[in-house]
């Protein structure tokens, strides 16, 4: 399971697959691959075709839904993805520079590591309008976090701890399921919403005036470069930490370029 997120730029491989038919396809593809790294270190080496595996899902009405699926088959689905893969050279949503770059994962269960970085990163008093803008938002939106509550519940399945990090930040008090129900549970992510959180985590500069917060939150000239992305990978991050640097990348290129990140947690 994982976050699934998309720079939501219209272009040939999605109007002939659809935005959910590649993310299914490379989610298929990534979870062949484990599948059979697992079989080969178990000793199993029989090809693709003979592997399988038992998928199970819920349907709407409450229903189980149980099939085994054959590895080769999720391999080839992915496959089919190549003749249009040529298109993804030069795209300006391409964040990876690989082909259907434009779309990310973050892996669940999100490591404690990941929830601390991006606490860290947050505002403090000193940094007073991004600060203000901190609470204001929290108190506006009533950022709460009791959408993520019931997901830290169900052990060790979408978050490594169970107990919730907190920061205080002066007289604000936040906590990660605030935080990640700030990120992840208000939907698509507009280009006005990614810049503030840009701001909050520190994608970019936040040393502006308020004429400037304003700015940045509305459509900016693509060829403005006054505001570098500020997040490095670190030799030290472990994987949902990287997988987070480059979400805060894909909401970066999506807010220049005036476009939605698409988000499904």
């Amino acid at each position: 399971m994982a976050i699934d997120y998309v720079i939501d730029l219209q272009c040939v491989p999605k109007e002939q697959f659809s935005t959910e038919g590649i993310v299914d396809r490379l989610k298929g593809e990534d979870r062949a691959r484990k599948i059979i790294q697992l079989f080969r270190e178990n000793g199993d080496h029989r090809p693709p075709s003979e592997m399988g595996f038992e998928f199970s899902r819920s349907s709407p009405e409450g229903e189980e839904e149980r099939r085994v699926i054959v590895v080769q088959e999720l391999l080839d689905a992915a496959e089919a993805l190549q003749p249009v893969a040529h298109h993804c050279q030069g795209c300006p949503a391409n964040r990876t520079g690989q082909p259907f770059g434009c779309i990310g994962f973050i892996d669940y269960p999100i490591s404690a590591q990941g929830e601390q970085w991006m606490l860290d990163r947050l505002p403090v008093p000193d940094e007073t309008l991004v600060w203000l803008l901190l609470r204001q938002g929290l108190e506006e939106f009533k950022y709460d976090g009791e959408t993520v509550k019931p997901l830290r519940d169900v052990s060790q399945v979408y978050f490594e701890d169970s107990a919730v990090a907190y920061r205080r930040l002066g007289e604000v008090m936040i906590d990660a399921n605030q935080f990640f129900e700030m990120l992840f549970a208000v939907g698509h992510i507009n280009p006005n919403h990614a810049a503030v959180l840009l701001l909050f985590i520190g994608g970019i500069t936040r040393d502006l005036e308020a004429d400037e917060i304003i700015e940045i939150t509305r459509l900016i000239d693509k060829t403005d470069t006054r505001y570098r992305f500020l997040i490095e990978p670190e030799e030290h991050d472990d994987q949902t930490v990287i997988e987070l640097k480059e979400f805060f990348r894909a909401l970066y290129i999506a807010w220049q370029q005036h476009l939605r990140v698409l988000v499904d947690a």
